[in-house]
């Protein structure tokens, strides 16, 4: 009987256990069931938050665009600097008599202008951006929305540079128009060959222009950023111009004339400045491709890198003077 009690035993002892175990894998099962729910659950918010938040963040954007666009349209001292540059353009073409002898020579004699003219507009366009925006309490209500001081900056340039771009490119549009109509000597072919006459080569120029622009304003845009009052800004300004037009390539000269520059890398400094840069895009893609021959005045990949490194650099300064 003994034996019989002893084998009971071990059997109910050895039931139990298998209920203990199922029990214990149940409430395993049960916990790591209600994990991933959770997991689950808040990975959707978290994905749902970041949905929500990304198309806020671009509508926000478009506003600022929006905006600026809007005080562009409601300045008159826009409107004046866009007639300003449209009637110099307009005027030194056809007393140049580039317009009817062709679309480079137009080019050619529109150039020198322009170096003057698109530094001295951007600056007025972009001068007091940000600034203004600072005065008027804005920028304090913008960082109260999910949305960088990056985007911010670029919000505002590209609402001051569409106005810009405006008022640069429009006169040259008209002026490749009445180069059309009045040309003396026709060229109907649109010619990739050399010594050849061409639109293609004008709206090169043209995009070239714009892109010098792009620069400047950005560079105007930075100002706005590091000043507190008006006249810093003006005063700025002003040294800005006097550095982009002067300033800068009187330091290539020194460069090279103290030998600080050699003869192959001159081509290639060049792209230190914007205006350089941009005049030597100019001759180096449309007059010499026009004329088919000619010394290489400037590196066109150095230069045209260094114009986007003007621009990038600038609006990334600028977003960095608002975070202090």
């Amino acid at each position: 009987m003994s034996d019989e009690n002893r084998t009971q035993a071990q059997a109910q002892t050895q039931a139990q256990s298998r209920e203990t175990t199922s029990t214990s894998t149940d409430s395993t099962n049960t916990s790591t069931g209600t994990s991933s729910t959770n997991t689950s659950t808040n990975t959707n918010t978290n994905t749902n938050t970041s949905t929500t938040t990304h198309p806020r963040t671009k509508h926000i954007l478009k506003t600022i665009i929006a905006r600026e666009l809007r005080t562009v349209a409601r300045t008159r001292t826009f409107y004046v600097l866009a007639l300003a540059i449209a009637a110099v353009v307009l005027g030194v073409a056809w007393t140049g008599g580039g317009i009817r002898a062709g679309y480079v020579p137009t080019a050619v004699d529109l150039l020198t202008p322009l170096e003057l003219l698109v530094p001295v507009v951007a600056v007025a366009f972009g001068y007091r951006a940000v600034l203004a925006d600072e005065q008027r309490g804005e920028l304090d209500v913008l960082e109260t929305y999910p949305v960088s001081n990056r985007s911010i900056v670029l919000g505002v340039y590209v609402g001051r540079l569409i106005g810009l771009l405006v008022a640069i490119v429009v006169p040259l549009v008209l002026v490749a128009v009445a180069v059309a109509v009045a040309e003396e000597d026709r060229i109907l072919i649109y010619a990739s060959h050399a010594g050849v006459d061409s639109p293609l080569l004008f709206a090169r120029f043209v995009v070239l222009t714009a892109l010098f622009a792009m620069t400047v304003l950005a560079v105007a845009i930075a100002i706005s950023a590091a000043v507190s009052a008006t006249r810093g800004a003006l005063a700025l300004a002003v040294v800005a111009l006097v550095v982009l037009l002067v300033g800068l390539d009187l330091l290539l000269v020194y460069g090279f004339t103290s030998g600080l520059i050699g003869d192959g890398a001159l081509v290639h400094s060049l792209a230190l400045s914007p205006l350089s840069a941009f005049r030597g895009l100019v001759f180096d893609t449309v007059v010499v491709v026009a004329a088919g021959t000619g010394p290489t005045v400037a590196s066109p990949l150095a230069s045209l890198f260094g114009l986007v490194g003007w621009t990038v650099g600038s609006l990334a300064l600028a977003s960095w003077l608002l975070n202090r």
